[in-house]
This record gives structure tokens, sequence and C-alpha cells, in this order.
């Protein structure tokens, strides 16, 4: 049976799910936001389409909660993090690369808790049809990559790698809905993205994978909180049972990685067989790890190649900007992903 093209019009809800790997947006927050739980405490929790939230009410860990939760949606992870900023949102989930520009902005915000996951699906991609075979052929090639965004620091990583740098290749800033209709009309010659785009990429057989931050970039994504949240002693409590839950969903979801996916299909609008070719690759890989030394000069050394680039604007000590009150027994940040089952 002949795999039909999947029309770029049908790839329009995945611009709510800039995830936490997301670039810059000028939204902020998205209508549909709710409330969970009951008690005279509320805790803003900052999500993004088929994050936290969908993960977890799919496992059922929305229940018996002695304090509220106020969803607010976003569409990326910058501006989840300027409302983390202004006090707006307690807590929410971003990728590795958001939290390095918030700090390079003098933007106050700590991170909390971490996840390690693979990195196959952060891929650089190209048509069907190109000449490309590997990244080394990228010089002087038109790459799209969304600024500010963990694809972006993939980029610069695969370059690296390739012997090549940034300036070396014609980078066209631009957005997941963008990029795929310049990547898929041939106006770039690849897309630096990822997941579940790179899933859609592929399963709608528009393009093929030139190489992934697999051994490149570090897989990590986190949850951020504001200082004050953390200052005040109910909230702070409040933060310690929400990140339970959350790592228990995370769990949750490698042992019903289809379960999950028809969840998630149903929440973002993508197609199913897309969904669980995400997950498979990427989000049932996940682990729940500590916010530990390691993590901190892993993010160092992203905030000190866009230090380079010029790209933000001073220089990050980014163990300002982490609280490991939270670690528990955690396994270290250099753990393992899962692979999938």
């Amino acid at each position: 049976m002949r795999r039909r093209l999947v029309p770029a019009a049908l790839l329009l809800p995945l611009a709510l799910l800039l995830t936490a790997c997301g670039g810059n947006s000028s939204a902020s927050t998205a209508a549909g936001s709710g409330t969970d739980g009951k008690g005279s405490l509320t805790l803003n929790v900052g999500d993004q389409k088929g994050g936290s939230e969908a993960i977890l009410r799919a496992a059922g860990e929305l229940k018996n909660l002695d304090y509220k939760i106020k969803w607010s949606t976003f569409t990326s992870g910058p501006p989840l993090l300027e409302a983390v900023n202004a006090k707006a949102v307690d807590i929410g989930g971003v990728g590795n690369t958001p939290p390095v520009f918030a700090a390079g902005a003098g933007s106050k915000v700590t991170v909390v808790a971490a996840f390690h996951g693979t990195s196959k699906g952060d891929a650089l991609l190209v048509p069907n049809d190109s000449r490309l075979t590997s990244p080394e052929q990228l010089r002087g090639k038109s790459v799209a990559v969304a600024q500010g965004s963990s694809a972006h620091y993939q980029l610069v990583a695969s370059l690296e790698a390739a012997g090549l740098s940034l300036s070396d290749v014609k980078v066209k800033y631009l957005q997941p809905a963008d990029a795929l209709a310049a990547f898929t009309s041939g106006k770039v010659d690849a897309w630096a993205v990822w997941d579940p785009y790179t899933s859609q990429v592929l399963e709608a057989k528009q393009g093929r994978v030139l190489t992934t931050g697999d051994g490149i970039t570090n897989g990590l994504t986190f949850q951020v909180a504001a200082p004050s949240a953390l200052k005040d002693t109910k909230k702070a409590a409040a933060v310690k049972d929400y990140l339970e839950r959350l790592r228990r969903a995370t769990t949750w979801v490698y042992g019903h990685q289809e379960e999950w996916a028809k969840v998630w299909a149903k929440d973002t609008g993508l197609p199913y067989e897309v969904a669980l070719a995400a997950v498979k690759q990427t989000y049932s890989s996940r682990i729940s790890v500590a916010v530990d030394k390691p993590l901190i000069a892993s993010e160092q050394r992203i905030a000190d190649t866009f230090t380079e680039l010029k790209l933000i604007p001073r220089k990050v000590d980014f163990a300002d900007f982490v609280d490991p009150r939270y670690n528990g027994d955690l396994p270290a940040s250099t753990t393992a992903a899962r692979t999938s089952s």
C-alpha cells in the first residue's frame, strides 16, 4: 500500500507542539487552560500541548490532589520561561536550550528536575532526492532551524563534529510550520528539528535523516521553577509532590507506549502512527535523573557555545540557575536512557 504524503495543512496542529525544545515564539498562552485538584493552595503550572498535563492525566496522576494545579498552555519553551520569570507560572517543562537563553537574559528561573532521554529524534533532515549523504557536505547549504531551540544547539554540535561551524552554512531561522513548508518546497537544503516533527516527516516519506543528535547532544529536558515559588514553604511542598507525580507518569509511559500514543494523538491532532513512532523513538526513553554537577557542566557547554556565537548577550554561570533540593535518590544525569520496548 502506497504511503500517502501528509499535506502541510495537516501539520498545523504541530504548531501548538513546539514542545519543550521549542524556539522563540511571540505567542504566550493558548486557550484551554484548566484546573485540577482541590484546596486553598494553587500551583500554577506552565505546559505545552501534549506535555505534562496529558502524561499525568493518562497515567492517573492527577487524582487525589490536596492542592490545585492551574494549567497554562504555551506554544514553546521561551515564552513559558518568560512567564516563570514574571511569576505568572510557578513551574513548567522545557528542553535543554531555552533555560540557557533565559539565563543569558538574566531571567529569574531555577531548574529543579531533569529527565534524560535519547537524542535520536533530534535530527538533521534532508529531502529524499537530496544528494547530501553526510553532515560534512552541508558547507554552503541552507538549513532551517528554530532559533534558541534544542535543534539550534544540535545543528551547531553536528556541524562541529563534521569539522564545520555555523558560519559555514546558510541558517534560516524558521519555526517548524514555516520550516516544513520551506523544506517540502525545496527552499532549504536541510532542516534541524526534533520529535514529533522528525517522525512526521519520516512517516510521511517526505525526507530522510542526514544525522541525529544521538551521542552529540545531552538529551536532557527540565522542569523549571520560579525562585519565588521555591521560597514559599507550601508551594515548595506542592512542587515536590508535583515532580513525584510527573516522574511516576514518565515511568508509566515506557510500559504503556501504545496507550500513551493514543492519548497524545487525540490531544495534539497528530496521526496515531506518528505519535507512536515519536513515543517509541524519543518519549518512552526518558528517565528521571538528578540535577547534578555533570548536568550543570553539560548545560554550561551549551551556554558557552551560544555566548561564543554572540547569540547570548552575556556570560552565563549555569550553576546559579539550578536547585538540587528535589534530587532525592535519583540516578546521575549521565545514566543511560531507556531503550524502546
